[in-house]
């Protein structure tokens, strides 16, 4: 069962000759997720081997040019290859005017749907749900109105203890009355509580996205223990007066972020083009962090499945 995130643009405003434009692709379970729409990410989805058919729903932090100018590109070239099932796309007002301007001057016959959904930027909210994952907006602190995106994967339904089977005889009745979470109730009055049946097959696995933000206490409270936080670290700590300035966070700001979200691994990303060398930015957030790595474009990340002790 795949829980996966495929880096396909780390670069901040400026794109340079190793750095595209934001953009991150998420597979859960075959479903796949697109987060932030730099320009050229079609192009970067094909090269990781993506179909973008298969994207299921994009999630745009905010509206600046390097998060969304990419978007427009694939939502016709999706048109051209046939798509006719609809595509949700959530972003911050007021995508819904940009959108309309869109369809109404390039693409007024789209053989698909593109359906807004608001992302409000103030609000902690749940945004998108299907039976595997839950995804939750994440108000940031940037110049513009912005939120990150909390994807969870919901917990898998209990398994029965083989042993207790065998042991209290369990029908199929009974079998699935614990499935639900019930206790059983034995013959002789005994109630076995439903812990001591049952179990969860592996824990559910959990990815953030904080881009772009001054370091936000509240933000890094809000996806307290996530498996794989991406934080941007636009500049180095040196030149944390300028990250204030422009609505950035610094490589140690990331990786005090991750502290306190109680983080299993940072990935930073969106880099000033004035860093030839991310290098500066890991080693400043490993200080604070050890499990910091530098967004790799075309690279993927995986969130393993942890099966539970029985």
């Amino acid at each position: 069962m795949t829980f996966r995130v495929t880096i396909l643009g780390s670069s901040s405003a400026s794109p340079t000759p190793r750095r595209n434009p934001a953009a991150h692709a998420l597979n859960v379970h075959e479903q796949f997720f697109l987060i932030d729409c730099g320009e050229g990410t079609q192009q970067r989805l094909m090269r990781a081997g993506i179909n973008p058919q298969k994207i299921n729903a994009i999630f745009i932090s905010h509206l600046h040019g390097d998060h969304v100018y990419g978007l427009f590109g694939l939502i016709s070239t999706l048109g051209l290859q046939g798509r006719r099932t609809p595509l949700t796309v959530y972003a911050p007002r007021p995508f819904d005017e940009i959108l309309a301007c869109h369809l109404r001057y390039f693409d007024s016959q789209l053989p698909y749907e593109v359906i807004w959904q608001e992302v409000e930027t103030r609000k902690h909210r749940l945004l998108y749900e299907n039976k595997v994952l839950e995804v939750y907006s994440i108000p940031l602190r940037h110049r513009v109105p912005a939120a990150g995106f909390l994807f969870r994967e919901k917990e898998p339904p209990l398994n029965i203890l083989k042993e207790a089977i065998e042991q209290y005889g369990l029908g199929i009745a009974d079998c699935a009355a614990a499935k639900r979470g019930e206790d059983l109730l034995l013959a002789d009055g005994r109630t076995i509580p439903n812990e001591s049946i049952t179990y969860r097959p592996y824990r559910g696995r959990s990815y953030a996205y904080l881009s772009d933000t001054l370091y936000s206490p509240k933000a890094a409270g809000l996806v307290q223990g996530v498996d794989l936080l991406y934080h941007e670290a636009t500049f180095a700590d040196s030149d944390k007066a300028l990250a204030r300035q422009t609505g950035h966070s610094t490589a140690r700001q990331a990786a005090t972020a991750a502290l306190k979200a109680g983080a299993g691994r940072l990935l930073i990303g969106h880099f000033s083009s004035r860093y030839k060398d991310e290098t500066v930015l890991v080693e400043e957030a490993r200080k604070l962090f050890p499990q910091t790595e530098a967004a790799e474009e075309g690279k993927s990340y995986e969130i393993p499945l942890l099966k539970t002790k029985r």
